[in-house]
């Protein structure tokens, strides 16, 4: 029987989570079908969830029908968790796409679409409320057309020969084919859908069950089984949670091979029991093979997206937090508090919590205020830590301009290492990227490897504010090594020392630059509030598009573009207050672009890089038997490798 892994993403409030359960009740899954809003869902199990009635976390299901049998992986809707959804997209053979007929593409609608692009996973669209009024099939599709992708292509049964005309473009050869026989193989139109040249879409009512056995009939014919390509076992890492008697579960889809009950994944650590689950339950199993999702316990160091035997780690997550917040203990412990942060940190590893030893706070970095909500309401029930977050802060991010070299040297009595960095500027949203163009027979190969490892082995900071560089690739070129003294720690030491003072050669030279989050926005309003938007986007640094009339949400006005989250994080209040509750506002993170106040935000900053002693540019020498140290300025005439690239 054909097995594959659909995943089911959406704005919030499309209906994803009650197609998943009208998925589950047409075939038999369960006896009667949940709904979001009376608290009942089935994929939503969480009693925050059933509380808030959104989807905060990923939950899997099973269906099967007489063709097909589908591990179904329910996503959560709301951009706040949008980290969670981009975890679970790396290991689907399809998406089902839902969107909501009557509020067509949202601005987060566009967000998924990009990430599903990202990880070229073929999607299936769902059109959802087709019941309800004003709901136009025809204006549907075409916004579809325009707005997504214009591949998108109405699948209904039967398909005419329009439709098959459609498909058949998509391709040259295909093409050919059709010109000459009239007609279009079913592999053909698998193919065009596992390649994403081609978007089924399907339309219905979710809660009323329409269009729901079409969907199904079609989820049969067009799609193919997940191939097992590798003989040795592969798989991916996509969620950590823990279930209610504290047990850390590692959920996986394996890609190659088998996974067998007790096996050891890495470090030592084994496999004790491989659950499938379908909602809050779960059956053991002695063996997973490729195809299928579990999750498993007794493992304590993975992490979402670990590769785990044969597979390599996935790409960095693309979705972002954007804001930071102070942790307010209200009287708790700090080290109690710290704990029970970090193991929601062990699930979602973007909280990124941090101690400030020189502020005695915890911080942790958040995509939006559901979120932060949502955590509060967590730390109470799960943890019984009543605690409450200060204001919110921008998550800034530095990067570098120009290529630079940076040497690091260290040299206390009996040691010895010297690095050279080259640090160039890497293309927007690349993050931080490590490579080695140094000779063997410069520095060794065991060297080289200590000072890679020390790259990733730390969160490298600005020199601007000191929050985190990105954007930047960092190649190891020279370096130099003694024979008698170098030890691993000292190339770590020489390493972090060469980042830091390559970054202050560029602070000087004006090439350090600070970079700031933007959202993507959408805001709806009636004709007589457009003037006072488009001056309030102008005046927060925003680029406004041309602003659009909506003829089905009774003719209000529609402004999209994009704008300094800085300026646009407290928005929606302002548009609910002159709009008087009428107006509709969303935005999502749509990326990092130049701050567009930095001398600004440097001054409320102050900071001094040459004080933090964590992170110090300088460096250290050797002479008379006595260490002694350089200044960062100084380096390039007392280093002891000449430079490649000489400074300026």
């Amino acid at each position: 029987m054909k097995q594959i892994v659909i995943g089911t993403v959406a704005h919030v409030d499309a209906g994803k989570t009650t197609l998943s359960e009208s998925l589950l009740y047409q075939t038999g899954e369960v006896r009667t079908m949940g709904r979001v809003d009376n608290g009942d869902a089935f994929l939503d199990p969480d009693l925050l969830e059933k509380k808030r009635g959104i989807t905060i976390a990923s939950h899997q299901a099973n269906f099967k029908t007489d063709k097909l049998e589908v591990t179904l992986l329910d996503t959560p809707g709301h951009v706040d968790f949008a980290n969670k959804t981009e975890q679970v997209l790396d290991v689907l053979d399809y998406a089902i796409l839902v969107v909501s007929a009557t509020d067509g593409v949202q601005s987060y609608t566009r967000t998924l679409w990009r990430l599903l692009e990202r990880y070229q996973v073929p999607v299936f669209i769902f059109v959802n409320k087709m019941d309800a009024a004003g709901a136009d099939k025809n204006k549907i599709l075409a916004e579809l057309k325009s707005v997504l992708s214009d591949v998108c292509v109405d699948f209904t049964e039967p398909l005419k020969d329009e439709r098959y005309d459609e498909i058949a473009m998509q391709d040259d050869a295909v093409l050919d084919d059709y010109m000459e026989t009239g007609v279009i193989q079913d592999e053909q139109v698998q193919n065009l859908i596992k390649q994403r040249r081609i978007m089924p879409v399907y339309f219905g009512s979710a809660l009323k069950l329409n269009g729901i056995d079409e969907l199904i009939s079609g989820l049969e014919r067009w799609t193919v089984a997940s191939s097992q390509t590798k003989a040795d076992f592969g798989a991916r890492v996509f969620k950590i949670s823990y279930d209610s008697q504290g047990e850390r579960l590692t959920w996986i889809r394996v890609i190659g091979g088998t996974l067998n009950n007790k096996a050891v994944l890495f470090n030592d650590e084994k496999a004790n029991q491989l659950r499938i689950y379908s909602g809050s339950k779960y059956d053991l199993s002695q063996q997973v093979s490729a195809g299928e999702v579990c999750a498993v316990t007794g493992i304590k160091t993975s992490f979402p997206g670990q590769g785990l035997g044969s597979e390599k780690n996935s790409q960095p997550l693309s979705t972002q937090p954007v804001l930071n917040y102070a942790v307010d203990l209200n009287g708790h412990d700090v080290k109690e508090c710290l704990v029970a942060l970090r193991e929601l940190e062990d699930e979602n590893p973007q909280l990124h919590v941090t101690w400030s030893s020189h502020l005695q706070e915890i911080h942790v970095q958040i995509m939006g205020e559901v979120q932060l909500e949502i955590l509060q309401q967590i730390l109470a029930s799960r943890y019984h830590l009543d605690v409450e977050f200060g204001e919110s802060s921008i998550l800034y991010q530095e990067t570098v301009s120009q290529d630079v070299e940076g040497v690091g040297h260290f040299e206390p009595l009996r040691h010895y290492a010297e690095v050279h960095l080259l640090l160039s500027p890497g293309p927007r949203g690349s993050g931080l990227t490590f490579a080695s163009d140094c000779s063997v027979d410069v520095l060794p190969n065991n060297y080289q490897q200590q000072i890679l490892t020390s790259l990733k082995a730390k969160e490298h900071l600005g020199v601007l504010t000191g929050l985190p560089l990105t954007d930047t690739k960092i190649t190891l070129i020279n370096g130099r090594a003694s024979i008698k003294h170098s030890v691993g720690g000292d190339f770590r030491e020489a390493t972090w020392r060469a980042v830091r003072q390559g970054l202050m050669m560029l602070k000087q030279s004006g090439n350090v630059q600070l970079l700031e989050p933007w959202y993507q926005f959408r805001i709806e309003v009636d004709q007589t509030h457009v003037g006072r938007v488009m001056n309030d986007v102008q005046r927060m640094k925003g680029i406004l598009d041309s602003p659009k009339t909506s003829d089905a949400n009774n003719g209000l006005s529609i402004l999209t573009g994009t704008a300094p989250v800085s300026e646009m994080n407290d928005y929606s209040q302002e548009i609910n207050s002159f709009t008087h509750g009428q107006g509709q506002f969303e935005c999502v993170f749509t990326g990092y672009q130049p701050c567009h106040n930095t001398e600004t935000v440097l001054e409320q900053f102050d900071y001094e890089p040459v004080s933090d002693l964590d992170n110090t540019p300088d460096s250290l020498f050797c002479a008379h038997g006595a260490g002694y140290p350089v200044k960062w300025s100084d380096v390039p005439a007392a280093a002891h490798v000449e430079y490649t690239n000489l400074p300026n």
